[in-house]
């Protein structure tokens, strides 16, 4: 396994390939490093070398590593190996269908049933008079890729839903995704098919529907999350946009977030800068920028806070993307998460992923990787909400429950499929495939591993009610955490997190400690029992009480002056 630094602290070894991983075994060291399949993003045979037969293996938690096999027949071997190990054909063949949990107590179904999606809308008080919920997706007739409970304003009709779903792209009509306490709404739905210059009286009349939901506004935003030229390329195509002619009281607004073609182009870029095996300051720099990777979160934020102002000062908010899968899943959460601090708590954040990408159906298995098809439909659309979430933690400390290791576990689990909570494209795909029945869920692991994605720093009662963030270019930060974890051969800093939490431990235990302590003296002689007489404490009767502080043997004899009283 070579040292990407230093090749002469390279490590000679056995290279193990199991039915779930690849496991390198170095006996000098006593090092073992694991790498399940379905991390593995690619696998590359390199030139021969004197050596033998270098395999480069990259992995969607970016991590990078090289062996060098001394028979080229063998590498060959492995590799073809990895590639169908790594991308199954078949849903059925990913991890989480295999795995079982040997190491924790945790039963199948832990997890399952931590999110409701009836009681969140109902935590934001809806239904209510201006907004109901639908059945016509029950069955999912009405969008195949929305969930089965829709809630929609109580004032628009079946022939008004149905008509509006017609004339949306994959028939995501519009629908409420966050009701503020000012009675403001995020909705999200897809792109009309409106061609140049069609036009839909039902969904002009949903939106209407819609502003009319909120009485504290004469007005509401449409926001196109698409850069303009592409939502008008996409009018020959016969979608594209609303026509502001047609739709009364909407003001519309494009705000450039770019397609995932160039966002998986641009995390390749920033990936191959993190791997240059010399980089100095300035080509480190600028690989960075031409990546255009900050630009990019940078973009996905200014959409976000756009809206949570909007909504902020009482203005509802429409938001789509060309389907409404991506990134409207992006600016939906991320506003929502400027704007309520229930969901900057562990529980919270976990339902905004449950709400916003796994029930209004962003494809996780397309967009991950997780099936070996069209390599075009991978993108790090949710690495972005992740990397997005983290900014925000940076520069609010305080007001998140979670920290760093929350994120990067969510992160790594995205793509392990060792559970099923990330498998399939929308609600209807994971109930066709009885995951709540057959995989683990992560929620249910990581409910059991809650210490370490406790924010030390955490404060809910000064936490804001509204983050305002600063989005100035210069304070947009590469996540060192994240893209450059696995870097061995720099000395690494200490993450101050970890250190605070570490402290934090340490206190606790030590106050754990003391009380022990108090409890464990006779308050007779001050004595300190030792520890065969902690559950022999007695209890002195009568007038001898001192409100049941407990006494050593010794005293209790002495003070009821009996020696022959039996004692435990």
């Amino acid at each position: 396994m070579l040292d990407r630094y230093n090749l002469k602290k390279s490590s000679a070894g056995t290279l193990y390939l199991t039915a779930t991983h690849l496991i390198f075994v170095d006996p000098d060291s006593k090092k073992e490093t694991w790498i399940l399949h379905m991390h593995i993003a690619t696998v590359e045979k390199l030139p021969l070398t004197a050596t033998g037969s270098p395999l480069l293996i990259r992995c969607k938690t970016f991590m990078s590593i090289t062996f060098v096999i001394p028979r080229e027949r063998d590498c060959h071997e492995v590799y073809t190996t990895l590639l169908q190990l790594s991308q199954p054909v078949h849903i059925e063949d990913l991890y989480c269908f295999r795995y079982t949990s040997s190491c924790e107590d945790i039963p199948k179904s832990a997890g399952w049933n931590f999110f409701d999606l009836q009681a969140e809308y109902q935590r934001m008080r809806v239904p209510n008079d201006q907004w109901c919920i639908t059945l016509l997706n029950q069955v999912y007739e009405l969008c195949d890729t929305y969930p089965r409970y829709l809630y929609v304003p109580s004032s628009s009709s079946t022939a008004i839903l149905l008509g509006s779903s017609r004339f949306r792209s994959k028939g995501r009509l519009p629908v409420l995704s966050y009701l503020h306490k000012n009675k403001a709404a995020i909705c999200r739905c897809s792109q009309p098919l409106s061609g140049f210059s069609a036009r839909c009286l039902e969904d002009e009349k949903m939106l209407n529907c819609v502003l009319r939901t909120n009485p504290n506004a004469s007005y509401m935003y449409v926001v196109d999350t698409r850069p303009r030229i592409n939502a008008m390329a996409n009018r020959a195509t016969g979608k594209g946009y609303e026509n502001e002619n047609f739709y009364e009281n909407i003001k519309f607004q494009f705000l450039g977030i770019e397609n995932i073609h160039v966002m998986r182009n641009s995390l390749t870029k920033l990936i191959e800068t993190c791997e240059m095996k010399s980089p100095s300051m300035s080509s480190f720099l600028n690989g960075v920028e031409s990546s255009g990777w900050l630009k990019h979160i940078k973009s996905i934020l200014d959409t976000s806070w756009f809206i949570a102002q909007a909504v902020e000062v009482g203005v509802s908010v429409l938001i789509h993307c060309s389907d409404g899968w991506d990134r409207t899943a992006q600016v939906c959460s991320l506003a929502a998460l400027m704007l309520d601090p229930y969901y900057r708590t562990i529980q919270g954040f976990q339902a905004l992923v449950e709400k916003d990408w796994l029930c209004f159906g962003h494809k996780f298995t397309d967009r991950i990787g997780h099936l070996s098809g069209d390599p075009k439909e991978i993108s790090p659309v949710f690495t972005q909400l992740v990397d997005c979430t983290w900014q925000l933690t940076q520069q609010f400390p305080s007001v998140f429950q979670f920290n760093e290791c929350f994120l990067l576990t969510l992160h790594d689990h995205l793509s392990s499929c060792q559970f099923g909570t990330f498998v399939g494209n929308c609600e209807k795909d994971r109930i066709d495939l009885r995951l709540n029945e057959r995989t683990f869920s992560l929620w249910g692991y990581m409910a059991n591993h809650m210490k370490e994605y406790m924010n030390p720093l955490y404060c809910a009662e000064k936490s804001p009610e509204i983050l305002k963030p600063n989005l100035s270019p210069q304070v947009i930060r590469f996540w060192r955490g994240m893209y450059c974890r696995f870097e061995g051969g720099v000395h690494p800093r200490e993450n101050l997190g970890d250190l605070l939490l570490a402290t934090v431990d340490h206190s606790n235990s030590l106050e754990d400690h003391f009380k022990f302590l108090q409890k464990c003296h006779c308050w007779k002689c001050g004595d300190v029992f030792c520890t065969r007489c902690i559950d022999k404490h007695i209890p002195l009767p009568g007038h001898l009480s001192q409100c049941a502080v407990p006494v050593c043997r010794h005293c209790y004899r002495k003070l009821t002056r009996s020696t022959s009283l039996d004692t435990p």
